[in-house]
């Protein structure tokens, strides 16, 4: 009876810590206005999308004003997108597209259902992970093929596959595709500023920041 005991106090230990550490699963599709189709990827209580957003159109079927000349998305403090280098066909099936914050905090930009997450959001599925000390490193894509060399401590364990889309600035110039993966979040930090998380080619950080609204970065979406 004493050792039953203990086998049964060992398997409700074992089981315990499985409930606790549940691993991610495959959650189906979702389609935006567009027709993009993208993966989805359930972790811990949250859904995520496995690429990065790519719709030109608002879910209600209304277009998202595309902005490539370099003067007119400096002045832009309305919602717009573009492609890295306002090349589409390059850069469109891997990366996405690069929406302004104002473009992020629509409400309406993903589909249906879903919605960009806010900066809660993003430090939820940090914390889950263990901390944005190494939650880099479980949610970047694997090897270099778009990660530029070292790609640190990059194990994608939990399928969310992030890539180093870069970003636009202000002054509508595009850096840092391969190195740095940046993504909007829809909170706001200030007048001028809104957070968002970035993850880079040397580190397994999630980082935490706030930049610049006019700036231009990829989005993924999480389900409502």
């Amino acid at each position: 009876m004493a050792i039953m005991g203990v086998v049964l106090i060992l398997s409700s230990s074992c089981k315990k810590k499985d409930d606790n550490n549940i691993p991610p699963q495959e959650s189906g599709t979702v389609t935006d206005k567009d027709g993009n189709v993208y993966h989805t990827v359930t972790i811990g209580t949250q859904v995520w999308m496995v690429e990065n957003l790519k719709t030109t159109k608002y879910n209600d079927g209304t277009s998202i004003p595309l902005v490539t000349d370099n003067v007119a998305w400096f002045f832009l403090i309305t919602p717009g997108y573009c492609y890295y280098e306002n090349n589409g066909p390059k850069f469109f099936f891997i990366y996405g597209a690069l929406y302004n914050w104002y473009a992020a905090n629509t409400g309406n930009l993903a589909p249906t259902g879903w919605h960009v997450p806010t900066d809660a959001e993003w430090t939820t599925l940090t914390t889950y992970l263990g901390g944005e000390s190494i939650a880099g490193g479980k949610l970047k894509e694997e090897g270099t093929t778009h990660w530029e060399f070292p790609n640190t401590e990059a194990t994608d364990e939990y399928g969310f596959t992030a890539v180093p889309g870069g970003w636009r600035d202000y002054s509508g110039n595009f850096a840092n595709l391969g190195s740095f993966g940046p993504w909007w979040s829809s909170s706001e930090y200030n007048t001028h500023n809104g957070w968002y998380r970035s993850m880079y080619c040397g580190s397994g950080n999630v980082d935490r920041n706030y930049f610049e609204k006019s700036f231009g970065f990829p989005i993924r979406c999480i389900k409502d």
